[in-house]
């Protein structure tokens, strides 16, 4: 379990659409506008303004994503200040190396790039994330609606940026072949995963490659089994195709070896499966993830189809976790309060080890995630088909995430689902607060300076991001729905597989399969229960209310999969209809 985002990151950061204009080409985004649209999709969907709703959910919520006075002016001195770096005392110029940074294909807000190298002993990574704390102030106008907001809201139709776009997808973003100021977390990853020489400088560093998750994973999937492809030009994302390369750079016999990308991603993808596989050993969960994107044509939603977790998202999550645990442990070790992320050991074990009994598995009373893992690990290779719903449940009966004061002498209270004793968020600044608040205390510790935030300040901030993010979560749900509610409109009347997700007082919901949605049974529900596989009809759809209504038209058949106690012989896999 990770909440390294590719929305999306949900996560992630979705700006991933899968968008089919006419003319095949991106309108670029005009300077100095703050909010950031998806222009592809011309905020419509059937007569229904998802942009404005999407507004109007947040105005609703509190939020006012509008930058306010001084925001304009500020920008355009940083951008002066930005526009010539050199090296500075104490800030390692590193230029040199063979960096690169896997997102979303159309994501420019860049936030981290990696490097490996292979030396006695291991791996040695260096995580380079953007420094936006050197380059916005604590209390500036920026930071104020930085700290009001709390992250950029990915809400499907329009993106709201904690930052002005001419700093979180320019002079603060690692954008490729440019060059920037970064906090670094470097270690060695071991051959049983163990991390070792851990620490946490400041460096100068450039972006030579700006590579797409969705090239990347199948890449990484057909190398593992031994295809050779060193056409590393088709792993550039669709932001960086924007402007041209020359692919000399990538091949060429040069001052980093030729096909230095290939053995580059080689390299982090070794490391991170062995990070990988020590997690796991010591009880962090895994949930295949996959999130339903909208397809576009024309400016208009017209379907969704279902995004599915790939081995590049698992790498760059994996680097992500390591790294944020190393800043964690170095501001313990020099003596500084932060804000720690914490998942704490679920309240609700008792309703988690009911699930697990109900299909056939015994989990202990005590919590334990490396048995709760095990347990998910089975459902997922024998009932795929359930496996998310399974999923979505354990999650909810965990909890979210919470930020807490995290003070050098505490007992940290630890994230049950990464099995993390030391955790923080550190390494998405231009889009999350309390990334940015970490690298002003790290700051101020390289510096000798005193601390930039009392405890009580980042006991507040923390509270503060805890709401915040509790109600940018119904947001985000909320416009989900309106978007498949918009996209399934021409749909009305066609039957569908589906799986049933709730059943209560309150109603039965179904998801169909293919192409992924849910919706609420209203017709034939009765005797429905959660798990039981059902046709239904779409009958109508309502974006503005944001319902999906369903007719049950029967059942569909339904081969059990054999339960067995978690550590023992794998269940019979289901076949499914």
């Amino acid at each position: 379990m990770s909440e390294h985002s590719y929305r999306q990151r949900g996560g992630g950061r979705s700006q991933g659409f899968s968008s089919i204009p006419s003319s095949q080409q991106q309108p670029q985004h005009p300077q100095g506008s703050h909010e950031e649209s998806q222009p592809t999709h011309g905020g419509h969907g059937g007569g229904f303004d998802l942009a404005q709703s999407a507004l109007d959910e947040m105005h609703a919520a509190g939020f006012k994503p509008e930058f306010g006075p001084g925001v304009d002016q500020q920008t355009a001195a940083i951008e002066k200040v930005l526009a010539q770096l050199t090296p500075t005392a104490g800030v390692e110029d590193l230029r040199g190396l063979g960096w690169s940074s896997i997102d979303n294909d159309t994501s420019k807000d860049l936030d981290q790039i990696e490097v490996a190298e292979r030396i006695a002993g291991g791996i040695k990574l260096r995580v380079a994330i953007g420094d936006v704390a050197a380059a916005v102030a604590q209390g500036s106008p920026i930071d104020q609606h930085a700290q009001a907001q709390t992250q950029t809201i990915y809400t499907a139709v329009k993106n709201f940026p904690m930052l002005p776009l001419e700093l979180s997808t320019g002079v603060t973003s690692l954008n490729e072949s440019g060059d920037r100021q970064a906090v670094m977390m470097t270690f060695t990853v071991g051959p049983d995963g163990e991390m070792l020489d851990e620490n946490v400088s400041l460096a100068l560093v450039r972006n030579r490659a700006q590579l797409a998750y969705s090239r990347v994973g199948p890449w990484l999937e057909n190398t593992a089994a031994g295809v050779v492809d060193n056409d590393v030009m088709s792993l550039r994302s669709d932001s960086a195709r924007e402007h041209d390369a020359d692919a000399s750079l990538f091949t060429a016999p040069g001052p980093l070896g030729a096909n230095w990308l290939v053995e580059q991603l080689k390299l982090q993808d070794e490391a991170a499966q062995a990070l990988h596989t020590a997690r796991v050993k010591n009880g962090a969960l895994e949930f295949h993830k996959s999130e339903a994107d909208p397809v576009v044509v024309d400016g208009r939603v017209i379907s969704v189809q279902e995004a599915i977790q790939n081995r590049a998202m698992n790498l760059i999550e994996d680097l992500m976790v390591a790294a944020n645990g190393v800043m964690a442990r170095a501001l313990r070790k020099g003596g500084r309060s932060g804000l720690q992320r914490v998942v704490k050991v679920p309240a609700r074990w008792d309703r988690i080890v009911a699930l697990a009994a109900q299909h056939g598995i015994e989990l202990p009373a005590v919590p334990n995630s490396v048995l709760l893992n095990d347990f998910l690990e089975v459902q997922r290779r024998t009932d795929s088909v359930h496996y998310p719903d399974i999923a979505v449940a354990v999650i909810k009966l965990m909890g979210p995430g919470e930020y807490m004061l995290m003070r050098p002498d505490d007992d940290p209270t630890g994230h049950f689902g990464l099995a993390a004793r030391d955790y923080t968020h550190s390494t998405a600044p231009n889009r999350r607060f309390p990334d940015l608040v970490t690298q002003r205390v790290l700051h101020a510790m390289a510096h000798g300076e005193p601390a930039p935030y009392s405890d009580g300040d980042l006991t507040a901030i923390a509270a503060h991001c805890n709401d915040a993010d509790k109600a940018l979560r119904k947001i985000e749900r909320d416009m989900q729905k309106r978007v498949a509610a918009v996209a399934m409109a021409s749909h009305i009347g066609e039957v569908f597989a589906a799986v049933v997700t709730g059943s209560s007082d309150k109603g039965v919901y179904a998801r169909v399969l293919q192409p992924p949605f849910e919706g609420r049974v209203i017709q034939g529900e009765q005797g429905l229960d959660v798990g039981d596989k059902v046709s239904v009809k779409l009958l109508h759809t309502d974006p503005a209310r944001a319902f999906i209504d369903f007719a049950k038209v029967g059942m569909r058949a339904v081969t059990p999969a054999v339960g067995s106690a978690v550590g023992g012989k794998a269940p019979v896999a289901a076949s499914h209809s």
